[in-house]
């Protein structure tokens, strides 16, 4: 069966569907299940809903996903048990689940399947979500460590912050700065890994510097640790490069800004863990200075913060949000999502009997990142949420990969959580 699951991801690959662009995907989807003999509801989000007989049990993921390097235009291959994509992100996050339900739809498995739309972006699907469930019981598959049954996960938001600067006169030297390549990763279960943050890198060694800002462009995604950035701008003195910071000394002229509280509040922009959580011993709260731009005087800065629970999401956004005012940026938030608590309960329970089955072991994880079952628990109070996956590595970034054979672990363990109920 994983053979064929991979055969099915692969098509998959070959269908754009990055975040906000997933029309070819979804007709997809949609024309495949009525194929196989299901029903099919899809709403004004479009969310999917892929229904036959009256389950107690709903497969759940996203069919959206993170495009980096030359995705959408995706070529795998697959090396010493991994499946990677050549110079762009994957997908494996999360079409390996959307592979799977394809699979059971092929067998004609009685259950539900819950499709949502732009997770990677806001969870926006998942939190307009006006679909009517049968189930008693919700599995999520967006889960990235195989022989783990996960029970919470961490709310975000994402916080904006803009300000307008007069011109002024350059100074005698003009250079534009890169720092680009660096490995990315996903802002949340790889946050505490001290990824190097393309902007920080840039903020740090312009940190003694007296320098004026013509235009900067850096960070892929909000959820995603920025690799690269591009910088124009005067300096007071010669500039010197070094392994991370590229310089290239410009001979046109420039027009520049009075850019100092835009340049001390990326030095004083603390990336990365804020706090952290000795219970399921991860962070417990954290941020990600992900996009900036900065073109024809005025400046957007888009982060991501993350927390454990409803307590810590506030602290740290409004930790955040004071830092911007400091800097007299004016604040918006956006895609504010809710924590999922984590509970042991007799879905859970059963969950870790099959994971036991197949690995001999199994345990209890939550997660520093964004699922969707605190936002649909929302929606469906009655449903029981539990979340599993393979192993996937560094996903929303051109390093991500998939586990072959944990795909096919997995999926056994599906299996079983169906015999179950």
């Amino acid at each position: 069966m994983q053979k064929k699951i991979i055969e099915h991801f692969i098509q998959i690959t070959k269908l754009p569907h990055c975040s906000e662009n997933t029309e070819a995907l979804y007709d997809y989807l949609l024309n495949f299940a009525k194929e196989h003999g299901y029903n099919v509801q899809s709403d004004e989000s479009k969310n999917i809903l892929i229904s036959k007989g009256s389950p107690k049990l709903a497969l759940q993921a996203h069919y959206d996903m993170v495009c980096m390097g030359k995705a959408p235009h995706i070529e795998t291959y697959e090396k010493e048990g991994w499946l990677y994509a050549k110079d762009s992100s994957l997908g494996a996050d999360n079409g390996m689940a959307i592979a799977m339900m394809m699979a059971l739809m092929e067998q004609g498995k009685e259950l539900e399947f819950v499709l949502t739309a732009d997770e990677e972006i806001g969870l926006i699907g998942a939190s307009s979500i006006s679909l009517e469930l049968s189930a008693s019981y919700m599995l999520n598959i967006d889960f990235e460590d195989e022989g783990i049954v996960c029970i919470g996960c961490a709310g975000g938001a994402d916080l904006l912050a803009e300000q307008s600067f007069y011109k002024s006169e350059a100074y005698a030297y003009n250079y534009e700065l890169s720092v680009s390549g660096l490995a990315g990763g996903h802002s949340g279960v790889e946050i505490h890994k001290n990824i190097p943050n393309a902007i920080k890198v840039l903020a740090e060694y312009l940190s003694d510097k007296e320098v004026l800002v013509a235009s900067c462009h850096g960070g892929e995604r909000r959820n995603s640790i920025p690799a690269n950035v591009l910088m124009r701008l005067s300096s007071t003195e010669p500039l010197i490069g070094n392994d991370l910071v590229k310089v290239k000394e410009l001979n046109e002229p420039l027009e520049v800004y009075e850019s100092d509280e835009f340049l001390n509040l990326l030095a004083d922009f603390k990336q990365g863990v804020n706090s952290y959580n000795e219970e399921f011993d991860l962070p417990d709260t954290s941020i990600n200075l992900a996009i900036v731009n900065f073109e024809n005087g005025h400046a957007k800065i888009e982060c991501s913060s993350r927390a454990m629970s409803e307590e810590g999401l506030e602290a740290i956004n409004e930790q955040y949000l004071e830092l911007f005012q400091k800097y007299n940026f004016s604040t918006e938030m956006e895609y504010k999502y809710p924590a999922w608590k984590p509970e042991i309960n007799e879905f859970t329970s059963l969950l870790n009997d099959a994971m036991t089955k197949e690995y001999g072991t199994s345990k209890y994880e939550a997660i520093h990142a964004g699922l969707e079952c605190g936002v649909l628990l929302e929606h469906y109070p009655n449903i029981k949420f539990a979340s599993i996956g393979p192993t996937i590595v560094s996903p929303h970034s051109t390093h991500e990969k998939v586990k072959l054979d944990s795909v096919g672990k997995i999926f056994r363990v599906v299996e079983e959580v169906m015999v179950r109920l």
